[in-house]
Parts: C-alpha cells; structure tokens; sequence
C-alpha cells in the first residue's frame, strides 16, 4: 500500500499531454519519416545542440578533470561553479556585480521552485502567478511544500505590443482574496506563454507593494537571454530589465531570483538551477533543505569550465537570439496567415496563440477535443489547453525551439492545412 501522496500521484500525471507525447515520440517526424509526429509542446531549446555538444566533449577530452568532482560538495554548490556563475550572470543578465555566496544551485528549475516554496510558505499558504503561467508551478510548489496556487486572471490593461498587464490593482485584489496567506509572488520574464517582459518601473511598484506587505517576490529570468534579436518585422520591442539589479540596491529579505541553464543554453537534461537572495536566513534553510537535490560535480565542473570562455558564451547566445528570432517569425506567419491572435512576445520559446475561432463552442471539453483532434489528423502535437490559469477557452501554447526548423516549417503548413479545410 502507498501512502496517500503515493496513491494520489500513482493517479495523477504531471502534465496532462504526456500520454500523447509518448504516442508521439514513437514516430517522429525526421527527412527519412516525413509523416511522423511533430511535438511543439515541450518548453526545450535545441537549436544549438550539436554547438554545445562539441564545446562540452571537448572540454571534458582536453581539460583536466580536478580532484573535487569525486567528493561531495557543499549543499550550495561546488565553490568553483558558484564562482563561474557569478562572474556569468553579473556579466551577461544582471550587468551589477553578484556575491558568488549568495547563489545556491539545485538539479533543475524545478528544485530551486520546489526548495525556495518549503522554505518560504507553510501549507495552505498561496504562491501568486500573473496568468497564464507555466502549467507545472502548481505541482512544484505543492507536490512537497504544499503551497496552493492562485492564479491573477484579469487586468485593467490588455495583453498588447509591449509589458505585461500586472498592476498593483491585481495585486491588491488577490491580497484582499488571500490576506495572509498571500506569501509569495511569482513573475516570469520573459514570461511562458505570453513571452512578455516587466517594465523597469513595474518591478519597482512590485517591489515596494511586497516589502510593504511583507511577501516574497521571486522572478524568474529563466529566458533571460532568450530574447528575440532586433528585427523590424516584430511586434514588440520592449526593453528587457533584469531583476537582478534591483534585488543588489534594496538588499531585501523579501526579494529573490530564481535561473536554470536549460533554456538559454538547451541543456534541460543537465538539471541545473539556481536560487539568488540577500536573505542570508534563506540561504542557510534552502542549503539544508537542498541535500537531495544537489548537482553532480561532474556536471558542476564541466559548466564551470563552459562559463568561463565568454567569447564562446557570447557567441552562442547571439546564435541562440537569432534562431529563437527566426522560429518565432515562422509560427507568427503562419498565424497571420491564418488571422489568428497572438501575444507580441519579446522573447522567450514560445507563441501564445487563440484558436477559439476554431472550436465548435467555448467549452473546455471543445478545447480538449480540438487539440486531440490536431494531434490524430495533423501529428502535431501543441501544449495541452488548460493549467495555464487563463480564464478564455482556447487559447494555446506552441513551443518552436524543441524541434529543427525544417520540422517547424512542416508543422506550420500542417496546421495552416488543418484550419482552414
């Protein structure tokens, strides 16, 4: 017998595509199989693998390998890898010098969410998203923290060409829902799905509102360098602020980052993650918290080493932009083509895109049926609707970095042909 946890997780996926993306990767599409499944579901960045798989093998062949990656390391992290991450992140996302001591890494975004939740919220207590929001937040923040989620719906402004909606009114409303409970604030930027950014002035509003109130404002920039080059035929050219510089100034123990290395660099299956804050009494209950969830030392050394070339991190990352740039204009013509709105993203791997027009009626089950019914007609598999938080039926996510760009320009005429027969 299991426990109950066991029996309600024995029972209940992680994410509700997984059983059709396991059907697809059976038969995926590739020049020798030109009819197999195309998965534009999972929020995965491999453009540039082969570029990270040589840069890696070859330091792994020619460098050697330092005694301490066949010991354990301090619960934060190896020193060596906090060092190359700091001198990384101040460089290329904050632009402010970083404290090596004050970044704690985990195996993956998901550990850091999971870790940073045990630390600040209690059960029952909520972690507040501006939706839509990545879907599995709920699980990371509940499956062992047993946070809940709470997910702001509506705005004053619409989603347009330039920063995300959230005001201080949203925040106000989901504090008078929520009182005390209310005990973390979740951003993400650029944000999944919308591919919005956070103007500067905002995260000064946000921060005031949250140190006043006394909630933890965390942000994740885990796309931080996945933003779209300068092209003219974009529709949103906002400026990108990290959060980073912001959280140094106001030394606050209500403010923190969240990072991981899987988008920006296309290295999911690395797992590495990592926590920034100023709150030294976090840092100390996330690092003991964090023994399950540490990073092999062998991974640790081998980015430690990968940082440390910043010709080659540059190089990579204006590849990376401009590719990102390229996937995201080849969805977009598509939906134009087929007059279908979407948000204006300023970066990120994704296009958020409403088919309502498409569904027979705006029902969630018409939702569900639609999306199966693409996937069984075309083998183009999109992000399964619902979990996002989003109020409207029939909006979708459509990821473009997890597949070649032939693949995508496959799945576009797909999907172009399957609306409009």
């Amino acid at each position: 017998m299991l426990s109950h946890r066991g029996r309600q997780k024995a029972t209940e996926p992680l994410r509700p595509d997984f059983a059709l993306f396991k059907r697809a990767q059976e038969d995926l599409y590739a020049p020798d199989n030109p009819d197999g499944a195309i998965t534009l579901c999972i929020a995965e960045n491999l453009l540039q693998w082969e570029a990270m798989r040589d840069k890696l093998q070859d330091i792994a062949t020619t460098t050697t390998w330092p005694e301490w990656v066949a010991a354990y390391a301090p619960l934060s992290g190896a020193p060596p890898f906090r060092e190359a991450v700091a001198q990384f992140v101040s460089t290329h996302i904050a632009g402010v010098p970083l404290a090596a001591d004050r970044f704690c890494a985990s195996a993956g975004a998901t550990a850091v969410i999971e870790v940073t939740a045990l630390c600040l919220g209690d059960p029952g207590d909520y972690a507040v998203f501006p939706a839509p929001a990545y879907q599995a937040y709920r699980p990371d923040v509940h499956s062992k923290a047993r946070l809940e989620r709470y997910d702001i719906q509506t705005y004053a402004a619409d989603f347009g060409a330039n920063f995300h909606p959230l005001s201080v009114a949203e925040l106000d409303e989901a504090y008078e829902q929520l009182g005390d409970k209310f005990r973390m604030l979740v951003l993400t930027q650029p944000d999944n799905p919308t591919g919005a950014v956070y103007s500067a002035a905002q995260l000064e509003e946000f921060a005031d509102w949250c140190e006043e109130h006394k909630i933890h404002l965390v942000v994740n920039e885990i796309y931080a360098l996945s933003q779209f080059s300068d092209d003219l035929t974009l529709d949103n050219h906002s400026p990108y602020t990290s959060f980073l510089p912001l959280l140094e100034r106001r030394d606050s123990p209500y403010l923190h980052w969240w990072y991981s290395f899987s988008k920006d660099f296309g290295i999911s299956g690395f797992r590495v993650g990592l926590l920034y804050s100023r709150n030294e009494e976090l840092l100390s209950a996330y690092a003991n918290f964090n023994a399950p969830q540490q990073i092999g030392t062998i991974v640790q050394w081998l980015l430690s080493e990968l940082l440390q070339d910043d010709a080659w991190v540059r190089t990579f990352q204006q590849r990376n932009q401009e590719l990102l740039t390229k996937a995201y204009l080849t969805v977009t013509d598509a939906m134009d083509e087929l007059q279908l709105p979407y948000a204006a993203a300023r970066g990120s791997l994704f296009v958020w895109v409403d088919f309502s027009s498409c569904l027979p009626e705006s029902t969630q089950a018409a939702a569900e049926a639609w999306w199966e019914g693409v996937f069984e007609e075309t083998g183009v598999l999109l992000t399964a609707p619902g979990g996002l938080g989003q109020p409207e039926v029939g909006w979708f996510r459509i990821v473009f970095s997890g597949v070649s760009p032939a693949a995508l320009q496959e799945a576009m005429a797909r999907l172009v042909a399957h609306v409009t027969q």
